[in-house]
């Protein structure tokens, strides 16, 4: 019995961290389909259509205008205006991370990107380990900017959205906090991507509307816009809230670090995206940051915690 027991733990060990793996892979094809997207939409408007596919299917889920009993969750003025500013924020970062990687691969505006959480870990500590995984992200995105010069091609406007979506992603981070003391994580998600994408819908989506007004009338859009949320929001937000109930924030933050890694695979893969020499060390101190920081300001989030773009 003892046996059996240790074998079906051991093989949870081992399948709780592929859970994680699983939707990382989910949440960079969806990426990569966004890619090949902008061939006929713009990359603001496949973020506007990711966040809608995902306030869809959530709102369908979670109907978050219902009371659950025994859950004290009244929506007030406050919490609907912090619900719909989160939700404004992590459409707003995805837009970045959409332009960015119009013009970056896939791997190096990943990189770039968590500058913007791993400085927040850092502000608001003052462990000596936070400080140097700062050093050492700033260093790799740094390598990682760097390479995008090589050959006389110059990205700085993919580097400029991809720090944009740094920025947009650390206060992503300030307002998921107060999503999550609001003690209704899923219940505001749904409720403020629901919110925000209507609100953004005329200024990410309405200049594509407005040039192409023959192409709202195409199914695949909606259905591939519907896909990219379900695949990049959905499907990663439920695999890490049951990961990270399951082995806690710290081995959780420490998972995170694949992320980089991940998404240069995936480039690689169905991008045919491969990294420099220089690239790819950068994407090293990146993931060697985010093992090193541990990255509190994630585990601080609880029940907002959503993965990145």
């Amino acid at each position: 019995m003892s046996s059996t027991s240790t074998s079906l733990s051991g093989a949870s060990k081992l399948g709780i961290p592929s859970l994680f793996v699983i939707g990382a892979v989910c949440m960079y094809v969806g990426a990569a389909i966004g890619v090949f997207l902008f061939d006929v939409v713009d990359p603001a408007a496949v973020a506007w259509l990711r966040g809608f596919g995902a306030a869809l299917v959530l709102v369908l889920w979670r109907r978050p205008w219902r009371r659950r009993a025994g859950t004290g969750g009244a929506w007030t003025v406050r919490r609907a205006i912090t619900a719909a500013a989160f939700g404004g924020a992590t459409i707003g970062m995805n837009a970045m991370f959409y332009e960015a990687i119009a013009r970056l691969p896939l791997g190096a505006a990943v990189a770039i990107e968590f500058l913007g959480p791993i400085a927040v870990a850092a502000a608001g500590s003052r462990r000596p380990a936070d400080v140097c995984a700062l050093l050492l992200v700033v260093a790799g995105v740094g390598a990682v900017a760097s390479a995008q010069f090589e050959g006389g091609e110059v990205g700085l406007v993919g580097i400029a959205f991809a720090l944009g979506s740094a920025a947009l992603w650390a206060a992503y981070i300030v307002l998921g906090k107060s999503v999550a003391d609001a003690g209704q994580g899923l219940d505001d998600m749904a409720a403020g991507f629901g919110i925000a994408s209507v609100l953004l819908a005329v200024p990410l989506f309405g200049p594509f509307a407005v040039q192409h007004s023959n192409a709202l009338g195409d199914w695949r859009i909606w259905v591939l816009g519907l896909g990219v949320g379900l695949l990049s929001s959905v499907v990663p937000y439920v695999l890490d809230q049951y990961v990270l109930v399951r082995v806690g924030r710290a081995r959780f933050a420490l998972l995170l670090a694949l992320l980089p890694a991940t998404a240069t695979v995936v480039g690689a893969v169905v991008l045919t995206q491969i990294p420099t020499a220089l690239e790819a060390l950068g994407i090293v101190a990146v993931i060697a940051a985010v093992v090193v920081g541990g990255l509190p300001a994630r585990r601080d989030r609880g029940v907002a915690d959503i993965p990145p773009p």
